[in-house]
Formats: C-alpha cells, structure tokens, sequence
C-alpha cells in the first residue's frame, strides 16, 4: 500500500529558555492536522484498505456480532452509586447505544431484574441537540442530592461540557450553570456557588493543555466575573479547586500540580489565604474527616525516623496543621508487597494491597488509646488465589456498608454487598461469556536482562501442549505506576481464548505492581528497562514452549502503545504480529502534542539535548529504519482522542508504509482516548484486532 506524502517540513519550536530551534525535517508532519482534509482523506483510504482486508469474511462478521452482544448483554452487572436514597447507574445496550442514566432503591436492586427509572435518555439528547453526546459523570450537590453537574463530551473526548440538571424534574435547570467545551470542569460548593477550573481564555491553561486558574463562580453572574481563588504556573500541568461538604468537617482545598508525579494541596481560608499542607512534592495526600492520609512515592524522613517510598501515613488532619508530627504507618511495603490504594468508610480504612501481583484486602479500624492512635487491622476475606478483589464504601460518609468485586481471568464478577464486620452477601453475578471449562490461570517469572524478577500472568488450556505451537497473546503497559492486574473479559475470552489462543499479561517495570520504585525504576533515562523486561516475558515464553515467534502476537494502548512500538523496532526478531492502539510513538515531538507536556515527567523533555540524547533512544519513530524484519503491524487510534494525538499513529504508519513494511491502519472518527464511543464501535475495533492477530499468528 502507498502512502500520501507531501514536501519536507523545516518547523521552529520554543525551545527551554525561551528562544527557538529547529526540528529535523519531518515529511509527514501534515498528518498532525487533525481534522485537516488531506488528513482525513488519508485516514479514510487507510481505514478503507483495513476494511477490505479484514472485515470482509464471515469470521470477522461473527466476532464483532458476538462482541456487541457480549457489551450490550442485558444480564451484565448494572454497578451503581448511591446518591441520596437513590442508587445510580449508567447502562448501555442495544436499545440504548450511547446510554441510559437511570436510578432504583435497594430493596429493587436486590432483585435479579430490578425495575429502573429512567432519570436522562443520552440517545434522545443527542439526537435533539444533534450532537454524539458521551455522558462523562455527575457531580451531586450533598445534602440534597437533587441538583447535580453532569458532563458531556462530543465523541468520548477528554474536553467535556457541563450543564445543572436536576434529578426530580428530570430536566437542565434554566438558567443554571453551564460551561462551555474544554478540558477541567467545575464542583459544588453550595446551591449557588462553585469552584471551576477551565479555559477561560488566552493564557489561562497549562502548557498540558488544562486549566491553571480556579475560580469561584455564583449563580446568575457571567462566568468572566467569577473570582479567582488561585492561579499556577503555565508550566505546571494543571491547577483546581474542590469543596468538602462532609458535615462538621467542611474544607476548601486547592490542588496545584507542578507535574505529573508533584502536587501542592492547600487549605483555602474564607479570607483567601492558602496553609499547605506540608508534605514532599511527590506524596500524594488526602483529608477524611479528623484523619489526613499521606502516600510517599520516596523515603521521607521525619523526626529521625524514615519512613520508606509506599507507605501509608496517617495523622490526625488538625494536628498536622498545627505542626505536629504523630504519623502512623498503617501500611509499610515489603520486596513483595505494595500499596494498590484505599477506601473509606464512615468507621474503617480499606487497604487494597498486592503482594506478588495477587489483590488481598484489609480493614482498618482507628482507635485511641494511652493518647496514642493505633490502627489495627483484620484481613478481609474473599479474594480469589489469582484475581482481583476490590471493596468500597457504599456511602462513605454515614455507614460501613460496602461493595466488593471479585473476579479473575476466567470468573466473570461478583459484587458482594454489606456491612464490615459482617458476612458480605452476594448481590449481583456477571454471566459467563465464554466457556471457561478446561482452561487455567497460572502465574510465572522470568528473569529480565539486568537480573530483575519479573511476574507475569498466563491464561491457557490445562492440557496445553508444549510444543510451540500455540497462538499467543502477549499485552502490557509499564508506566505511570500503573498495575497489570487479572481481569474477567467476555472479549478475550471469545475473541481469542476460545479459538485457542494463550492470553498473557506481564508486569514490567514502569508499572505500579511492586510500588514506586518499580515504576521509578523505568523513568526516563531508565525507559528501556521495561522494553526488556517485556522481550523477557517473549523470550520466556518461546523458552517454555509455550508459543514460537511466529505465533507469538503482542498489543498495548496509550504509554502500553509506546512499548509495541519500541519492540517492534527494538525486538523486531521476537515478534510475529503487533496491534499498537491509540499509541505515543513520536518522543521528538509528543511534548507539543496535546495533553503531552504533562507526561514530561514520565518520558523526559526532548527539547533539552541531555534529555533528547536518551528519549531517542525509545522513539519508535525516529528509529524505524530499512530492511528490517518488522513484524505485520495494526495500529488503531480515534480521531477524537485529545489525550494521545492520532498524529503518532498516523505518522508511523505513513513511515513504515513508505519503507515497505506490512502495515495495516484503523482510525475510528469518533472514541476519544478509549478508541470507542459506544459499544458498536468497541465491538468492531475489538474484532479488527483480533481477526487481525490470528490470521497472522496461525
């Protein structure tokens, strides 16, 4: 297939200090215009030839068929959220492609087919307004819970509008508050006021691309006149304000993020003066009630004692604020375990801990004694050998009634409901999507270049024989601290499993799966550690007789796009087919791109030339060269995503096209960062990959 080309593009940047410099010629930097039309005609010959190819046989039209039903199953678990006496959940179906927002009482939801009031029909908006309106969430207003801020966004795009609705009348209040498209959003503070952070014009966002002032904004005043209760940098990432309405404990508190791994959270006094709380930069803090909980990326040292990265801080809020520093650790990380996040309710603290990659929960209660706090803790049961588990206050602020999940790799979800210290009930059971019988989960290591044991999870048939045969599956992500863990898919189960193929998910470095320093261990000049900790994984596997290169397949999205395109040019020879989906691929420029400057942190700077000297190291597009052995390749990416710019995606194609390479290119024009807008769109692009992947591998 040939590419669209056009002349050689000579581009000056700003360069660090301010001045400028000149970018290395980029013939298709055209690509970058996002809804240009030589762009999209591009992209619409592209998409064209990907359809002619792998959607034209019956296979390819009987997978997405069983995908969609799959999605729009009516028997799936409806999750919910309290919110007053109602219990909340959004639903897709068939009868309903981009959404119903409903509602029903507990006594209702315990049945097995509840009756639900319809509050907003998304398909009925969208079609009055005529716009492919996505429902992004509502904000309630607390006590009440009849007024709320529900966001839209046009096509699954991080740039959301913002409209009051009110949940009794079923209707936009007239009048009300409103905000107009752009990334940031607003939050209550009382019926007539509150905090917003958006684009307010030239100069008010980050360099990220988000909002850096926040303002406080009444009722019935132009958005222009509201106050302004703080402003960050233009180099910080993004800047905002929240209130908390928990009574007897109300706060005003701004965020300021310098980074994407640093924040600076301030109390707001009713004079508008700011108290930090003062915690290092890269810890991340939270305040419930009494209690202020403070989670450390690095070791902090405090009254001579250290308190090591991943661990759990608590104080009492007040006491912290008056300067005093009575910290407890009620989590303390070991080589084996850490911290995957917590939860409240109204009288304990839920520890989600890993340990080996494997979830186990913990209840923790606080209690004063001799004047000292303690925080004892009691295991809470459930949690499968190799799964997920996961617990969460129901109304955090009034009771200790939870949900639970529990699922894995091959048992779709369970959600358990009841009080802490009481036998959890099961409420509700995810069908079985695909037949599991004969199949299982195993959990494996293998050692990565630098001699670091790396896990990662294997789904297959018991009887697998090991004779390399077998159509592999190999996916991961490493980075923003950001864990791997096992899941129940009805997609992977029919779209792959079922047909044969061994599923498997590793756990490299960059990840969150054994605490910061797993992840601070692939930063950037340390990129290239989770590139090999992946070709260990391929090489364990073949090494095992599990797959051979031929069969063996890979895929990742977003920074896990970063990673398939740096094994396609870095372990070209361990690979026998790759889909990279809505990917970073272009490291020279991903910093101007979008939501891109915010991800500095992560990747490094590649307008500082110490920098640059390492990022090109794992650009995948600089780096695709000739006469390689390039495995076939699908890269897939939306239009719509304003995170990840579909120029990386666009750009490595038209490179790898030019060269000769056998590339394959998708572009859904709607879907955001999600790659899908509605379950029709998830169902086809789910299909094109996996018709994709096994034509190639078998």
């Amino acid at each position: 297939m040939a590419g669209v080309y056009r002349d050689s593009v000579t581009m000056t940047v700003p360069n660090a200090d301010g001045g400028t410099k000149t970018v290395d010629d980029d013939p298709n930097l055209w690509l970058e215009d996002v809804k240009g039309d030589a762009a999209l005609s591009w992209v619409r010959q592209r998409n064209a030839e990907t359809a002619k190819e792998l959607q034209t046989g019956a296979a390819f039209k009987t997978l997405q068929a069983d995908l969609l039903t799959i999605m729009d199953s009516e028997a799936k678990i409806p999750f919910v959220t309290k919110n007053g006496a109602h219990f909340y959940n959004f639903w897709r179906d068939a009868k309903h492609v981009r959404g119903l927002w409903r509602r029903t009482s507990l006594d209702e939801y315990r049945k097995p087919n509840p009756q639900w009031e319809p509050v907003l029909d998304i398909d009925a908006l969208a079609a009055r307004e005529g716009e492919n309106w996505v429902f992004e969430g509502a904000q309630f207003l607390r006590p009440e819970y009849r007024r709320c801020l529900i966001s839209f966004s046009r096509g699954g795009a991080d740039a959301t509008v913002t409209r009051e609705f009110d949940v009794m009348d079923k209707a936009f209040v007239a009048g009300g508050f409103q905000l107009p498209e752009a990334k940031g959003g607003a939050g209550w503070i009382d019926r007539d006021t509150v905090f917003v952070s958006t684009d307010f014009g030239p100069g008010s966002m980050t360099s990220s691309g988000y909002p850096r002032i926040a303002k406080r904004w009444k009722r019935g005043t132009a958005l222009l006149e509201a106050a302004t209760v703080f402003e960050a940098l233009e180099s910080d990432v993004i800047a905002g304000a929240f209130h908390d309405a928990t009574k007897g404990f109300e706060r005003d508190f701004i965020v300021r993020a310098p980074s994407f791994f640093s924040s600076e959270t301030y109390v707001l006094g009713n004079d508008g003066s700011l108290r930090r709380i003062e915690v290092q930069n890269d810890a991340e803090s939270s305040v419930n009630r009494e209690w202020l909980l403070i989670k450390l990326r690095s070791p902090w040292v405090v009254s001579d004692r250290t308190y090591a990265a991943g661990s759990l801080l608590a104080t009492r809020f007040d006491l912290f604020m008056e300067g005093k520093r009575e910290l407890v650790a009620v989590f303390a990380p070991t080589p084996t375990t850490s911290l995957a996040g917590y939860n409240w309710t109204r009288h304990h603290l839920i520890l989600d801990v890993l340990d080996d990659v494997k979830n186990r929960l913990y209840v923790l209660t606080p209690t004063s004694a001799g004047g000292r706090d303690e925080w004892p803790a009691q295991p809470l049961g459930g949690a499968p050998a190799i799964g997920t588990v996961a617990a969460w206050g129901v109304e955090p602020d009034v009771s200790d009634d939870v949900f639970q999940t529990v699922t894995d790799f091959l048992t779709p979800t369970t959600l358990n409901y009841g009080a802490l210290g009481t036998p959890l009930k099961t409420l509700k059971k995810s069908p079985a999507f695909f037949d599991a019988s004969g199949l299982e989960i195993g959990q494996h290591f293998t050692t990565s270049k630098d001699g670091t044991r790396i896990p990662y999870f294997e789904v297959s048939r018991k009887d697998l024989v090991l004779d390399g045969s077998h159509p592999t599956l190999l996916t991961g992500y490493g980075g923003f601290e950001i864990s791997q863990l096992p899941y129940y898919s009805g997609g992977v189960g029919r779209g792959w499993l079922t047909r044969g193929g061994v599923y498997v998910v590793a756990n490299i470095r960059g990840g969150g799966e054994y605490g910061p320093s797993w992840h601070q261990a692939a930063l950037k000049k340390n990129r290239l550690r989770a590139f090999e900790d992946f070709a260990a994984v391929a090489q364990d596997l073949v090494a095992r007789n599990v797959t051979s290169v031929k069969h063996l397949g890979i895929e990742g999205g977003s920074n896990g796009g970063l990673l398939v395109g740096n094994m396609i040019t870095l372990y070209p020879q361990l690979i026998g087919a790759a889909v990279c989906q809505v990917p970073l691929l272009d490291m020279k420029r991903y910093s101007k791109l979008l939501a891109g400057a915010s991800w500095v942190a992560e990747y490094g700077d590649p307008d500082l030339p110490a920098e640059w000297e390492f990022l090109q190291t794992f650009s995948p597009y600089q780096n695709v060269k000739a006469g390689m052995p390039y495995p076939p390749v699908l890269f897939m990416t939306s239009t719509r995503d304003d995170r990840v710019h579909p120029g990386h995606a666009r750009k490595m194609a038209a490179r790898m096209l030019e060269l000769g390479y056998d590339v394959r290119y998708f572009e859904n024009i709607e879907g955001g960062h999600g790659g899908a807008a509605d379950n029709k769109q998830a169902a086809h692009m789910g299909a094109l990959a996996y018709t994709f992947l096994w034509e190639k591998l078998t």
